[in-house]
């Protein structure tokens, strides 16, 4: 309680100080970001934790460099996800998650060991939250609703969304191997969509870098790493850039469109065959 305290006061803290370098009042930023005057004080006192689409707003009236608006997602990340886990377990860090993909315009994801949540099935998804973990399954019910009903956002053409993936990720099966033939489809059918691009390297290419662990892109600004206890979100400077090069090396040796589906089919093909009687 005292951490996320000290959080909401050093986010008010942070955005009085941008919003005095902007030589902008309160009322002032009130009025170009379209919020009330009484919602920047709360803000600046640290009474309130501001939604996403209120955040957006104020970075678009301060018209925030990419190191401050770095600084504000690193406070903002860590106080949702302390609020969403205190209030909702799976489905709130599930909801945090959400509201972080929303807020960005450009997601870029690699993933070596398992399928992007955004390209996720549904019965995918349950089993990624639950394989090899203490968990209640109704939880995970729940959170496995909200991460798929998150992917609607795929279907908004202002976004852009980039997938690499190793070709281990797409052979490693959570669960029987007739849930991946319906989990390569979904692949496959993303990768037809004009703003989501999908990508896999597969195992004939030399990896450009060593794989250590998947990561989340969010606008070139922020990147999140899952680990098998927690999440943490990077947003300095120079751990993001190295997170970018990394996506773009490994995003410079995958193949996509027609040349992709073929290998998804072949994979499948693979799959079809772990399923039938010997």
């Amino acid at each position: 309680m005292d951490d996320r305290r000290d959080r909401l006061r050093a986010l008010g803290e942070l955005l009085r100080r941008l919003r005095k370098d902007a030589g902008l009042t309160g009322k002032d930023l009130a009025s170009r970001a379209g919020v009330t005057q009484p919602t920047i004080s709360q803000i600046e006192t640290g009474q309130l934790l501001p939604l996403p689409e209120t955040v957006e707003r104020l970075v678009d009236a301060l018209a925030l460099s990419g190191e401050a608006r770095a600084e504000l997602d690193g406070l903002l990340t860590r106080l949702r996800d302390e609020v969403s886990r205190l209030k909702g377990g799976l489905a709130g860090r599930e909801s945090a998650n959400a509201a972080r993909v929303r807020a960005a315009h450009r997601v870029a994801s690699f993933q070596s060991a398992m399928i992007p949540a955004l390209l996720q099935t549904a019965e995918y998804a349950r089993l990624a939250l639950s394989i090899g973990r203490d968990v209640d399954q109704e939880a995970v019910s729940r959170a496995a609703v909200v991460r798929v009903e998150m992917q609607s956002i795929l279907f908004q053409p202002e976004r852009e969304f980039s997938f690499v993936l190793t070709e281990g990720a797409v052979r490693t099966w959570p669960g029987p191997a007739s849930l991946m033939q319906a989990q390569l489809d979904r692949l496959g059918q993303a990768s037809t969509m004009p703003h989501v691009r999908v990508g896999v390297v597969p195992w004939s290419v030399q990896v450009p870098r060593l794989p250590l662990h998947g990561f989340t892109i969010f606008d070139g600004l922020a990147s999140m790493v899952e680990s098998l206890t927690a999440e943490q979100t990077l947003t300095d400077v120079d751990d993001v850039r190295v997170h970018v090069e990394t996506f773009e090396a490994f995003a410079g040796v995958a193949v996509y469109g027609e040349e992709l589906r073929a290998l998804l089919g072949r994979i499948a093909a693979e799959f079809r065959q772990l399923t039938r009687p010997n």
